[in-house]
């Protein structure tokens, strides 16, 4: 059994993941909770097709019949990462997702016994932003003898998606945390606690505001390290705005106008920092392609039981999976 399920395949990022799926020859499936979109992209790319809502987990048990791993595309995952995980858990099916937000993330760290006694693997973020950034500090990390404190940012260039927005509007009245001494604890009037950046792109240091990213969850796992902050540089044009009033999503023109970059300082215990950058593809161009290519590991056997980061699993150069990835020291 090496079937992979694409759930939430009709949203945006869900349609490009699933032509992405489809492009690298893997044996999968769609679903999502509309039939006629659902049916439609189906028979679109060529692939069957599986109707359920996440309402009845005998439904959700009855859907992953014959699947290995379940790649959900569904956002906000404050809605969905619970009961998917749940159900991979009951039927021993590997859970991947592309979430930005914490929930899936504390979810993964709440089920770790449980999906290491049931040998299955949760990986949220297994493409994505999430991905970036500890694939660029675990590359640069290698360069510091005794990491201290890591200071990270992603550059966001270009629109957001509806679902984007959406999960953005439902997670803006969230604290901004960063990690203390291993402890996640939130900042004080983090708008003035901005902090300068340069992405290597020509612009030279430009201000990033502190943005609370899963990173801060993911990355004391992979690197040791107990003191973490998270920033992200951002036109004003892309903060949270009313969803419905937008496009489904960015056209591939406007993708390939607007690759994403992410830089790192990392602080050693001697007072030096060490920095580093990755240039790759528009956040949704990567996020599709390395969670397609992520679900293709999974599918060939690269697993570890419980709650796992694609850098951990894949090493850091799973960033370079995604055409025009390049990491570098700076």
């Amino acid at each position: 059994m090496a079937r992979l399920l694409i759930y939430g395949a009709t949203g945006y990022t869900g349609r490009l993941a699933s032509e992405h799926a489809r492009h690298i020859g893997l044996d999968f499936l769609v679903a999502g909770r509309s039939e006629s979109k659902t049916k439609e992209l189906a028979t679109e790319i060529g692939v069957v097709s599986r109707v359920f809502g996440l309402e009845s987990p005998e439904m959700i048990d009855e859907a992953l019949s014959g699947c290995s791993v379940l790649l959900n595309c569904a956002g906000p995952f404050i809605r969905t990462a619970k009961p998917l995980i749940e159900a991979c858990i009951r039927n021993k099916v590997h859970y991947l997702d592309m979430a930005a937000e914490l929930d899936s993330y504390h979810l993964s760290v709440d089920s770790d016994a449980r999906a290491k006694e049931a040998n299955v693997m949760l990986m949220p973020g297994c493409g994505g932003g999430i991905a970036m950034l500890s694939c660029l500090t675990c590359y640069v990390i290698e360069h510091v003898k005794k990491p201290q404190r890591i200071d990270i940012a992603l550059h966001i260039s270009g629109p957001m998606s509806r679902g984007s927005e959406m999960s953005a509007a439902e997670n803006i009245t969230a604290a901004c945390l960063e990690l203390v001494k291993g402890d996640l604890v939130a900042l004080e009037d983090p708008a003035t606690k901005t902090k300068q950046f340069d992405f290597d792109n020509g612009n030279g240091p430009v201000d990033s505001v502190p943005m609370t990213l899963p990173n801060l969850i993911t990355l004391p796992r992979s690197t040791n390290v107990k003191d973490i902050r998270t920033f992200v540089h951002a036109e004003a044009a892309l903060l949270p705005r009313d969803p419905k009033a937008l496009p489904i999503g960015p056209t591939k023109e406007e993708r390939d106008q607007h690759p994403y970059q992410v830089s790192v300082h990392i602080a050693d215990t001697d007072g030096t920092v060490k920095k580093g950058v990755l240039h790759t593809a528009n956040g949704y161009t990567f996020t599709s392609q390395a969670s397609a290519e992520a679900s293709r590991q999974v599918l060939e056997g690269q697993v570890a039981p419980g709650f796992q980061t694609p850098e951990v699993v894949f090493g850091y150069r799973f960033v370079e999976d995604v055409p025009g990835s390049i990491l570098k020291l700076v």
